[in-house]
C-alpha cells in the first residue's frame, strides 16, 4: 500500500498493496480497498465499505457513512462498491439502514461532484449520475442510465435501463428504461435515441421501442389492452419494458 504519511488507516483495514492512500485520508476499520484503487486527499472511508479494483476516489469524498434515517440504530450494515468506477469530489454514499443490508454500486460508473447516494440504493454498471443528484433511500438505478445535474429522486423509486433524467428534474414514479424523462414532476418526453444507438441496439429494436412508446403513451388504451398490443411486437427490448411497467409499484412517469 502507497499510504500519505498524513493519512490515518485503521491497522484492521484490508487494504491491497498496490492501492494508495492520499494526504489526510481517513479508512476505518472493516474496510476492504481492492488493487490499484486510489483514495484521493480528505476522503473518508467509513466501516463496513468495499471497495474492488481501479476505483478512483476524488478529494472530499465520504463513503459507508451512517444512514440519515430516523429509524437507524447503529448496527453492521454494508456499502459494496465494484470495479473502476469514478467517484467525484465531496460525493456521499451511506451503507444500508437495517443489520446486513447494503447499499450497491457497480462497475463503471460515473458519479459526480456533490452527488448524494442514500441507504439501500442499488446502481448497476455503467451508471453515470451528474453534479448535485439527490438519490433518496432504497432507488434502484438500472445498468447505462444517465442522470443529469440536480436531479431529486423520491425513496423506492427505480430508473430502468439505458433511461436518461434531463437536469433538476423531479422524479417520484418509476421512470421507463430507454426513455427520457424531464420536469417536475418527471414526465416520458420521448426515448433515449443517442442512449439507445450508443449501446448497440439495432435498429429494428429501436422502431419497436417507437412503437411501443406510442401505444403505452401516447395512446388511450388502458394500462392492461396497452401491454397486450405490445406483447404482440416480439421484441427483447419491448419485452423488458413490458415487463418493468407490469412490476411497477409506484406507477411510472407518463
Amino acid at each position: 500500500m502507497n499510504k500519505h504519511d498524513t493519512a490515518l488507516v485503521d491497522p484492521a483495514a484490508i487494504i491491497a498493496s498496490s492501492a494508495r492512500i492520499g494526504p489526510y485520508a481517513v479508512v476505518e476499520s472493516d474496510v476492504r480497498i481492492g488493487d490499484r484503487t486510489e483514495i484521493r486527499s480528505h476522503s473518508c472511508i467509513k466501516r463496513f465499505s468495499t471497495l474492488d479494483s481501479d476505483n478512483t476516489v476524488y478529494e472530499g469524498v465520504i463513503l459507508g457513512g451512517e444512514p440519515q434515517d430516523l429509524g437507524y440504530s447503529e448496527c453492521e450494515s454494508f456499502l459494496r462498491i465494484g470495479s473502476r468506477n469514478r467517484i467525484r469530489e465531496n460525493v456521499t454514499m451511506h451503507r444500508g439502514a437495517q443489520p446486513g443490508s447494503e447499499t450497491v454500486v457497480g462497475s463503471d460508473c460515473l458519479i459526480m461532484a456533490g452527488a448524494h447516494v442514500a441507504h439501500n440504493c442499488r446502481l448497476g454498471d455503467r451508471v453515470i449520475i451528474a453534479n448535485n443528484v439527490a438519490l433518496a433511500g432504497y432507488v434502484d438505478v438500472a445498468d447505462a442510465s444517465f442522470i443529469s445535474g440536480g436531479v431529486v429522486v423520491h425513496q423506492f423509486t427505480r430508473i430502468g435501463r439505458l433511461a436518461m433524467i434531463g437536469g433538476n428534474s423531479k422524479i417520484v414514479q418509476d421512470c421507463l428504461p430507454f426513455v427520457i424523462t424531464d420536469g417536475a414532476p418527471g414526465r416520458a418526453s420521448g426515448l433515449n435515441i443517442v442512449g439507445l444507438r450508443r449501446a448497440g441496439c439495432t435498429s429494428s429494436s429501436i422502431q419497436g421501442l417507437k412503437k411501443a412508446y406510442r401505444i403505452l403513451l401516447r395512446s388511450s388504451l388502458s394500462l392492461e389492452n396497452a401491454v397486450d398490443l405490445m406483447k404482440e411486437l416480439k421484441d427483447t427490448l419491448v419485452d423488458e419494458l413490458i415487463d418493468f411497467v407490469s412490476s411497477s409499484k409506484r406507477g411510472f412517469c407518463r
